[in-house]
């Protein structure tokens, strides 16, 4: 029999926002050991992220510019642009597993940050086995998953994804940037797609949109699109428009 849940440690912490200049933000935190599917589903539809065992989502007071956001897979169609990048990557092979950890995963991990680090000035991230096994690998339990991206048999990318009862969590994504021209950010948000289709799942949710961050801007060109309505506890009704 699976172990019950249990909540390890709760707290909210104060911090240099994430996603907006000279703003602050208020973070709620929940450490979870053996979450449940449904229970990783039922935070999810409430607003909040996961890495790894930690749950968060944003509590500010004075600022609602996070928004919590999901594409509406029935009712999403491929633009002409956008199946030209699926058939420009059709000679990728992926690979759907359990998370894993190796040397590829933090020597990719690392290249995508630095170049990102230089590109749009990300701050430096502190590559580790520890706190890479600590965010992307433990608590996967029943529902998460990451894509393999290997172009001749060379791994390229990787795609951290939780797949839950109504749709898919997309977690984070890297990949080598010399296959930048594969367009690969926006493939692997494509093969999502293509995948809560075949599985009958209804949405992708993208944790959250932030108007003005470049970073997140990218969400609103996929098209219909649903956002969270406040701040719903986990026993209250969700709803997305």
């Amino acid at each position: 029999m699976k172990p019950m849940s249990e909540i390890l440690k709760e707290c909210v912490l104060d911090s240099k926002c994430s996603y907006l200049e000279n703003f602050k933000q208020k973070t709620h935190y929940k450490i979870i050991e053996n979450c449940t599917t449904e229970e990783c589903d039922n935070m999810i539809e409430r607003g909040w992220r996961r890495f790894g065992q930690m749950f968060f989502r944003p509590i500010c007071q004075e600022c609602s510019s996070c928004e919590s956001f999901k594409i509406d897979v029935d009712n999403f169609t491929f633009t002409k642009s956008q199946r030209r990048v699926i058939k420009k990557n059709e000679d990728l092979q992926l690979i759907i597993r359990q998370p894993s950890l190796t040397q590829n995963h933090l020597d990719i991990f690392k290249k995508y940050h630095e170049f990102k680090q230089n590109m749009r000035g990300w701050d430096k991230q502190n590559v580790t086995p520890n706190n890479y096994y600590s965010s992307f690998v433990q608590g996967f339990e029943d529902f998460g998953h990451e894509i393999l991206y290997f172009e001749d048999e060379k791994l390229i990318a990787v795609d951290l994804i939780d797949i839950l009862p109504n749709g898919i969590s997309s977690i984070y994504f890297y990949h080598d940037p010399d296959s930048k021209k594969r367009s690969l950010g926006h493939y692997s948000l494509y093969r999502q797609i293509l995948l809560a289709k075949q599985k009958g799942l209804k949405w992708i949710y993208l944790g959250y949109y932030v108007e003005g961050c470049q970073s997140l801007e990218y969400k609103k060109d996929y098209k219909p699109y649903l956002t969270l309505q406040g701040r719903p506890h986990e026993e209250d009704s969700d709803v997305w428009l």
